[in-house]
């Protein structure tokens, strides 16, 4: 699994002091792009490429509150990649290692000029691996 560590600040939850539920969502994005970033498949490398990520299905389970300031870890790994549709799994922890949120997102490599799901490619799996 790989790490990606934040703090949540005041403009990220709702009235209840919760982290709002749509900020899970992006946190768990960042630390997706942070991976495939740092592996060399950024945006640029997609520009050029004319290929990118698409999720086809996202279930998110909350199991913690996660309140402002605290520190919080996302895990992420690969599951499975069969065919064209991958599957990641990104658990939250909380900075005393309480499992806060889990996703599993359903994603895969998308054509931007046929406008397909295509197989993965080798600059993919290796962004991804």
């Amino acid at each position: 699994m790989i790490n990606f560590e934040t703090t949540i600040k005041e403009t990220q939850v709702d009235m209840l002091g919760h982290l709002n539920n749509a900020v899970y969502l992006e946190l768990f994005e960042l630390a997706r792009w942070d991976i495939i970033h740092s592996r060399g498949y950024g945006m640029k490398k997609m520009l050029e490429l004319q290929k990118g990520p698409v999720l086809l299905e996202v279930n998110l389970k909350f199991m913690r509150e996660v309140l402002t300031r605290d520190v919080i870890t996302i895990k992420s790994a690969l599951v499975k990649y069969e065919g064209r549709v991958g599957e990641i799994l990104q658990k939250m922890y909380k900075e005393d290692g309480i499992q806060a949120a889990e996703l599993r997102v359903t994603f895969g490599l998308f054509d931007m000029k046929t406008r397909r799901l295509i197989e993965p490619t080798p600059e993919w799996k290796a962004a991804l691996s």
